[in-house]
C-alpha cells in the first residue's frame, strides 16, 4: 500500500499549497491514502467543517488533529458526524469525535489510521501508550487491517521514538507532528515500522513555527500579554513522507521524506 501523509496544514497558507501541490504530488507517488493533519489550518488554531470539505474536495481521504483540535468550537458538533476527521484517541473517554479510523484505501485494501497525543509538556490526557495497546487488541495488523497509520501528535523527540521502538512490528508507520519543523530522521526500523520523528508544517517557513515571525520574537521581550499570533503568508513549504508498505505482511518497505516549494531545500 502507498501512503501519503502531509504535516500540520498552517493557516491560508499552508491551505493554499496544499490545494496547488497535492495533484501533483499524488501523480508522482500514486498514493492509495491521502492523510493531512489538519489542527493549524483554520487561520492557525483548528479546523472547520469548511475547511475539512475543501481537503477532501482536493483529494485528502483522512484528517488528524492534535491539542489545537477545539480551538474552532463549531467543530465540535461536526466532528461527532465526520468520522475520517480524528482527534487524538487518549482524550477521556466520552469526548466527542473518534481517535480511530479504518477505510477502504484506492487499492482495495483497509487502512486503520490512529491518532494519538503525546503527554510530555502536553495536555495531560491518558496514556497513549495504554491506549494504543487497548486499540490493537482489536485491531491487527494482517488480520482484519491491512495498513496501520499513526500519527503521534507530541512536543519531545524522546517520547516519539520511544512509542515507535514500542510498536515496532505491530504497525505500518508512526510519523510525529506538531513542532513544524521536519527532522531528517525517517527510516524504516529494524521491525519492519516506517518512522519520521516529524513531518513539519505545510506553512511559510519564514517565520516562527509558522507565525509571523515579528509578532512571535516581541513575545521574547514582553512577559505581558502581546499581539495575536497570526499565521505566515508568505509562500509554503509541502512538508510530509510516503510509505510504501508490502501487501503481504503490511511492513513498511521504505519512507520517503516529502519537502516542496517555499524556503526549504526541496526533497
Amino acid at each position: 500500500m502507498k501512503i501519503l501523509f502531509i504535516g500540520d496544514i498552517m493557516g491560508r497558507s499552508g491551505r493554499e499549497a496544499l490545494e496547488h501541490r497535492l495533484p501533483a504530488i499524488k501523480q508522482e507517488f500514486q498514493p492509495d491514502v491521502t492523510i493531512v493533519n489538519g489542527e493549524n489550518a483554520a487561520n492557525g488554531t483548528g479546523i472547520t467543517e469548511k475547511i475539512c470539505t475543501e481537503f477532501y474536495n482536493t483529494g485528502v481521504d483522512v484528517i488528524t488533529t492534535g491539542n489545537h483540535v477545539w480551538d474552532q468550537r463549531e467543530i465540535i458538533p461536526y466532528i461527532a458526524r465526520d468520522k475520517k476527521l480524528l482527534r487524538p484517541a487518549n482524550y477521556p473517554e466520552g469526548t466527542a469525535g473518534q481517535g480511530v479510523v479504518t477505510v477502504q484505501a484506492a487499492n482495495g485494501q483497509k487502512i486503520t489510521v490512529i491518532n494519538l497525543m503525546g503527554r510530555l509538556f502536553m495536555d495531560p490526557l491518558d496514556d497513549p501508550f495504554q491506549v494504543m495497546e487497548k486499540i490493537l487488541k482489536d485491531i491487527q495488523l494482517g488480520q482484519n487491517t491491512d495498513a496501520i497509520f499513526v500519527d503521534f501528535h507530541a512536543e519531545t523527540t524522546s517520547e516519539k521514538m520511544s512509542f515507535a521502538h514500542c510498536f515496532d512490528g505491530r504497525i505500518t508507520g508512526m510519523v510525529g507532528t506538531h513542532t513544524h519543523v521536519p527532522t531528517a530522521d525517517a527510516h524504516v526500523m529494524e521491525k519492519g515500522t516506517a518512522y519520521q520523528t516529524d513531518a513539519g508544517m505545510t506553512g511559510d517557513y519564514n517565520s516562527v513555527i509558522g507565525v509571523e515571525k515579528e509578532i512571535a520574537i516581541q513575545r521574547f521581550f514582553k512577559r505581558g500579554p502581546g499581539e495575536r499570533m497570526r499565521p505566515a503568508k508568505g509562500e509554503a513549504t509541502v512538508c510530509g513522507c510516503f510509505i510504501e508498505s508490502d501487501n503481504r505482511t503490511g511492513l513498511a518497505k521504505l519512507i520517503r521524506s516529502i519537502r516542496i516549494g517555499g524556503v526549504l531545500n526541496s526533497a
